[in-house]
């Protein structure tokens, strides 16, 4: 039993410091200006052409169900593959990575206010208030805790489209919850990038129109071998084997790790300060992260 637990720790740890380094990674791309939606694009079409000859025969027998369901498969490639990683590494052009993690780090309060919007779940008082201290810690994060920013609207852009990325996470996560699929997540995952791929394609030839081109250099090839394996697959497989050792509830309390291994790694390899309106920001979204998860136990 305990070699099982320590088997799906393992699995989880991993999957989440894939994912930090996907923060990492991307602000060194922007360091060699390699640009943000082509390398989406190609992490994805990668990752899609490596998970094809594992599920082309399932979704071969499943087209009818694809098909019929096509609007909500485009709606998850959308928010997931086309928006949220693009408008992640497009931020961190702008932005520090300590900054873009903690705002990420909203994403599970974000995912419940969403789902009760969408009216996929009920939400409570707990839940509301989780919103607004994450909202307050957010907006630390984008002002620095200046609210002579917030005044003038001087914000860093990188921040504000940050809170995009954020927005079309928990959109696209509580579409998920929404109902059951009749695809194995394999093939769930290569149907939705497929639907995102689609989408991106007239965003990366946008963009190499107007000059942003990938140069096939060194720092591109690295880039790229890690966003397609490492965040683009791996962290996939890792999550879901974790999942299967020890159930969805023990395991999500990982993703907690990420915006701290995100944080530490930044500190160290490019030198980035842990300034008071990050540790302002952090508490607030701490403090939300909590207050949502009280639904568990009291609703």
């Amino acid at each position: 039993m305990n070699f099982k637990i320590n088997f799906a720790y393992l699995f989880l740890f991993l999957a989440v410091l894939f994912w930090a380094g996907n923060f990492i990674v991307g602000k060194y791309a922007s360091y060699y200006e390699i640009p943000p939606f082509s390398l989406n694009f190609y992490r994805w079409f990668f990752a899609w052409l490596i998970l094809l000859p594992f599920t082309f025969e399932e979704i071969i027998s499943k087209k009818n169900y694809i098909l019929e369901n096509y609007k909500f498969y485009i709606l998850l490639g959308i928010t997931s593959v086309t928006i949220f990683n693009s408008i992640v590494y497009y931020s961190l052009n702008f932005t520090q990575v300590i900054s873009g993690v903690l705002m990420i780090s909203t994403i599970p309060v974000m995912i419940m206010f969403i789902s009760s919007i969408l009216k996929i779940e009920k939400t409570n008082i707990f839940q509301i208030l989780g919103v607004i201290f994450s909202f307050v810690g957010v907006m630390l994060i984008i002002t620095k805790a200046n609210f002579d920013l917030l005044i003038n609207l001087d914000f860093n852009k990188g921040d504000l489209t940050m809170v995009i990325a954020m927005l079309s996470w928990a959109t696209y996560s509580a579409l998920l919850k929404k109902r059951k699929h009749e695809l194995s997540q394999l093939s769930l995952l290569e149907v939705i990038i497929t639907f995102g791929l689609i989408f991106l394609i007239p965003i990366y030839i946008t963009e190499y129109s107007l000059g942003f081109k990938i140069n096939l250099n060194k720092p591109f090839i690295l880039v790229l071998i890690y966003v397609v394996l490492f965040p683009g697959l791996a962290s996939f497989i890792c999550w879901i084997k974790g999942i299967s050792l020890i159930g969805p509830n023990r395991s999500g309390v990982f993703l907690h790790l990420m915006p701290i291994l995100s944080a530490l790694m930044a500190m160290i390899i490019f030198k980035e300060k842990f300034m008071l309106y990050h540790l302002l920001g952090a508490i607030f979204i701490l403090s939300g992260i909590i207050l949502s998860n009280r639904k568990s136990t009291n609703a």
